[in-house]
């Protein structure tokens, strides 16, 4: 069965600390928007509680997605429920900290100024490390998975392992060695880590994200590593609704080489912001290497896609004018067709 067939029930059932989560994020996010318009303090150079807004939307993402993907699970259904609790209760409670952090004043991330902001962070530090291991287990158990849907099974493979290597980004920014120590200047006491590279933290950044304009950023490439998890399997969902429309992408084949090569040019794109950071570089000055790395990518992504796209064409301008065996659905969404479970190959 593809992914535009009907789809049989699954009969699984919700993931629901994952849905919880979900929820704590909400509540998390409606207190940080009502802290945005009613309190004034500014911490690093941003509203004091624009970082708890900006982690609840992205837990709530992140702990919808995971629910979903482990839907998928067959071999190792416990252990990925046992995971999700774990997953579910480690972000919640670390955005609960955020939040904490946020309405004392204080700041949540890298800070050991005082015994309690020394807790918070130690306590911050294990749940991290404790959700990129369960995520990284969850990982090894998708990897090896079976599915019907084959472009939706790379979309979830490759999303979750570049999600992960997203995740471990996040460690370098607390990474001491003596490079980023000199670049990392400014940084006082009492301060562990920094999320700019050659200027201090809270200097001129982007709106909203906050991304450091005068310097490098390792948030940029943390936040697309992570997000991996929800831009590439939205790719395999996207290329199943064009698939009822277009005969070039009916085939399956065809679905899953344009996610594998989405996936690796969004992997590369990741690897150039990382690159980029280190060096000091802001986001939006990219010296000669950078460019030309980034075009010769984007370049190296159109040409794979294009002979992808050109064998799907001839394949479909072969193919018997007959209906296929497999039917075609426009009233099933592609998304719930894309978790499916019914059957394994």
């Amino acid at each position: 069965m593809s992914v535009l067939q009907r789809p049989r029930r699954s009969g699984m059932r919700a993931h629901g600390p994952l849905l919880a989560a979900v929820a704590v994020s909400g509540v998390a996010g409606v207190v940080a928007l009502a802290g945005l318009l009613v309190d004034d303090r500014v911490l690093t150079g941003e509203p004091i509680w624009l970082k708890p807004f900006k982690f609840s939307v992205s837990v709530a993402l992140y702990a919808a997605t995971l629910a979903w993907m482990l839907s998928h699970l067959r071999r190792g259904r416990r252990w990925g429920r046992w995971l999700g609790t774990v997953i579910a209760a480690m972000v919640a409670g670390e955005l609960v900290l955020i939040t904490v952090q946020a309405f004392h004043g204080r700041m949540s991330h890298f800070n050991v100024q005082t015994p309690l902001d020394r807790l918070v962070w130690n306590g911050m530090t294990a749940m991290v490390v404790t959700l990129w291991v369960a995520n990284l287990v969850i990982a090894v158990l998708l990897v090896t998975q079976r599915f019907e849907d084959l472009a939706m099974a790379s979309a979830i493979r490759l999303g979750t392992v570049v999600s992960l290597a997203g995740m471990a980004l996040g460690f370098s920014m607390t990474t001491s060695t003596p490079a980023l120590d000199s670049m990392r200047r400014g940084v006082g006491d009492g301060i562990t880590g920094a999320h700019s590279v050659g200027v201090p933290d809270g200097g001129p950044g982007l709106p909203v994200v906050g991304w450091s304009t005068s310097g490098g950023d390792l948030r940029v490439a943390h936040f697309l590593g992570i997000h991996a998890l929800q831009a590439i399997p939205l790719l395999a969902v996207a290329l199943g609704a064009l698939a009822l429309r277009t005969a070039w992408l009916r085939p399956e084949r065809v679905r899953v080489r344009l996610v594998r090569i989405a996936a690796g040019t969004y992997a590369g794109v990741a690897a150039v912001a990382a690159w980029q950071a280190l060096r000091g570089q802001p986001l939006t000055r990219p010296d000669a290497a950078t460019l030309v790395t980034f075009v010769t990518l984007l370049e190296m992504t159109a040409a794979a896609a294009a002979v992808v796209l050109w064998m799907g064409r001839r394949d479909a301008a072969g193919a018997p004018t007959s209906a296929p065996e497999e039917t075609i659905c426009p009233s099933t969404p592609p998304s719930v067709t894309a978790s499916s479970s019914a059957g394994e190959r």
